[in-house]
């Protein structure tokens, strides 16, 4: 059994290996350790980091963090949003934003902004080549996300959205304990798999002592374009019982809808207001 039931790799790790964990003082005394948060750059002032993450890929992950970000900045915030999806990078496509990068005259990083005013880096901004695979083993990826954080001039942000891969793998992990994260949304699909799904989520942040600011389904339905009858084309929402039974609230229920396609492919997202994420603003604007 594991020396550390609350470590992120605690169905792994052995009472050896657990004594240099990171999150083993913070087992000791019940509070998340924060001696791994990396400082950002010196010219950054970001009040807020919210990540965006979902337990399986394919779910509009992406889609939920531009439009998060779209919902603050209409309500007058300064937005950004760190991709930490390296190796599938979509944001700066969504938001008809290229590379390359520019650099300040100390050399440090700028995020590209958006017609919005939404500040983006992602990895698309610093490739040669937008359609370059990127080809990087774990620690690498993980690497390239903290840069984002401790080497990019963000600037004055009221909200940093940061967009991880699916799943509970490095990139996740890195953020949790490298990144002063606020809070999460986690996104999902309404499938009968959907608790399990997101119960690994949950329960990642549970043991990072990260809260889970809500749920947000996506796909959730298709309204007739007719009688506006909302047609379940992916079966039955499970979102609510399993919500409950975390005791997070759902704070939105995105329908299949073309303009946000359109949007996205035509790197005009911002265009879309989202109606939807009502609940999100409010519970985003509270912390």
């Amino acid at each position: 059994m594991a020396e550390n039931e609350s470590c992120a790799s605690a169905s792994s790790c052995s009472r050896g290996s657990c004594e240099g964990c990171p999150s083993h003082a913070s087992a000791q005394n019940g509070t998340r350790n924060t001696s791994f948060i990396e400082e950002p750059n010196k010219n950054s002032n970001i009040k807020h980091v919210i990540g965006i993450v979902s337990g399986k890929g394919g779910v509009g992950k992406s889609l939920v963090t531009s439009s998060l970000a779209g919902v603050m900045a209409r309500a007058g915030y300064s937005v950004g949003i760190l991709d930490a999806d390296i190796t599938g990078p979509s944001i700066p496509k969504m938001f008809g934003v290229h590379g390359p990068a520019a650099a300040n005259a100390e050399g440090v990083m700028l995020p590209e902004v958006a017609e919005d005013g939404t500040k983006i880096m992602s990895v698309n901004l610093i490739l040669d080549d937008e359609e370059q695979p990127v080809i990087w083993r774990g620690p690498v990826v993980a690497g390239v996300v903290k840069q984002f954080w401790t080497d990019v001039q963000w600037g004055d942000i009221d909200y940093l959205f940061v967009d991880m891969p699916p799943g509970t793998g490095d990139v996740p992990l890195t953020c949790f304990q490298s990144l002063p994260v606020d809070g999460i949304v986690i996104v999902t699909s309404p499938q009968e798999l959907v608790q399990m799904i997101v119960k690994k989520a949950y329960n990642m942040a549970d043991m990072m002592h990260i809260p889970v600011l809500g749920l947000v389904e996506n796909y959730s339905y298709i309204a007739c374009p007719d009688c506006g009858k909302k047609i379940e084309i992916f079966g039955e929402s499970h979102i609510d019982e399993v919500a409950g039974e975390l005791n997070v609230p759902v704070i939105g229920k995105l329908p299949m809808d073309r303009k946000f396609a359109t949007a996205a492919d035509g790197g005009r997202i911002f265009d879309v207001e989202n109606e939807y994420l009502v609940s999100a603003k409010e519970i985003l604007e509270k912390l």
